[in-house]
């Protein structure tokens, strides 16, 4: 099977692997899309992953062969890679190791994973795809998990105003979730072309460029001066958590999303006496994952303003798909077809 396996050194290499065999507990799954995540640019850009690592988190397909065991799935099920319910024992290392460091053990060496043209997984590992959630939508419900989360752990209620650093595909995917979830006044951060043009699409209440305007200026007066409720930091580069808590109201809430690979400085000083909260929120759970589902089928939540013809790329332009998105532009998503 084709594969785009890292090489280290910001270099992906084509190869053909050994497609696998599943075990009799095992379904194969043929990949049909697998989405681009920021965390797999994070590791091309900080030469982080392993060498001969197989990146690619966010994926759909069709079960092509299951195991003599399984019971649960059939050949022609369309799934998404991942989201399952793990049995006990099974939990992942990021939920049960009390001292759990990403930056140190978010990437195990050998793992092939959605840049393969096959992946075998365990019965419990994948979940079905709704009927009314197309291909490309599933590819994205890892990320909206995420988001789903995120909106979860935070404070956000009914007529909450948020604030969020950031339209990326995280950024973009929180704005729907906190609108669904009732926010009253969605405002967002973003200065790169696409992304504002996409953050303008889901009818946010503001998009703010923060070279050409003052954000916490911004995000204050919109909120009868006094600062949104939360904010969500999804951008993650120097300075945005800083600005988050400069932004944040009185006893407001900043949510960190986004993985900072460098050091945020803050000036605590600026903002402690107004007895601000922080969490941060990482990854999802089994359940959010069904929700984002639930929200795809309802149509509450949406990819449409993250992707376009020109999201998706051949498993051969990936290494180009990756440089491109170290510096984003006009991207927003990207997504690769096997």
């Amino acid at each position: 099977m084709r594969a785009a396996v890292y090489q280290g050194e910001q270099k992906f290499c084509l190869d053909d692997l050994p497609t696998p065999s599943p075990k009799p507990d095992q379904v194969l799954i043929k990949v049909n899309l697998c989405a681009i995540c920021g965390t797999d640019v994070h590791a091309f850009l900080y030469d982080i992953a392993p060498p001969g690592t197989v990146l690619g988190h966010e994926y759909c397909g069709v079960i092509v062969e299951v195991g003599s065991e399984i019971t649960r799935w059939k050949v022609g099920d369309r799934v998404i890679g991942g989201g399952g319910e793990p049995p006990p024992g099974f939990e992942p290392a990021v939920r049960k190791n009390p001292r759990f460091n990403y930056r140190t053990m978010g990437f195990p060496e050998g793992t092939i994973r959605g840049y393969a043209e096959y992946i075998a997984m365990d019965e419990w590992q994948p979940i079905p795809v709704p009927e009314g959630v197309p291909d490309e939508a599933a590819a994205m419900c890892e990320p909206s998990a995420v988001a789903v989360h995120a909106v979860r752990r935070s404070r956000v209620r009914v007529g909450d105003s948020v604030g969020i650093i950031g339209a990326g595909p995280i950024g973009l995917l929180v704005a729907q979730v906190a609108q669904a979830a009732g926010a009253s006044k969605v405002m967002m951060s973003e200065p790169t072309p696409g992304r504002k043009a996409a953050a303008a699409s889901i009818a946010v209440d503001a998009v703010i460029d923060p070279t050409e305007q003052d954000v916490e200026q911004e995000m204050v007066a919109m909120t009868n001066g006094l600062g949104p409720d939360v904010v969500f930091d999804c951008a993650g580069i120097k300075g945005t958590l800083d600005q988050a808590f400069n932004i944040v109201r009185r006893a407001g809430e900043v949510v960190l999303i986004a993985v900072p690979w460098e050091k945020m400085p803050v000036m605590a000083v600026d903002w402690m006496a107004r007895e601000t909260e922080f969490k941060a929120s990482w990854g999802s759970i089994p359940s959010d994952w069904h929700v984002a589902l639930n929200m795809m089928e309802s149509g509450k939540l949406s990819i449409a303003p993250l992707v376009s013809d020109e999201s998706y790329v051949a498993l051969e332009d990936i290494q180009a798909a990756f440089e491109a998105l170290v510096k984003p532009s006009t991207q927003v998503q990207m997504i690769v077809r096997l």
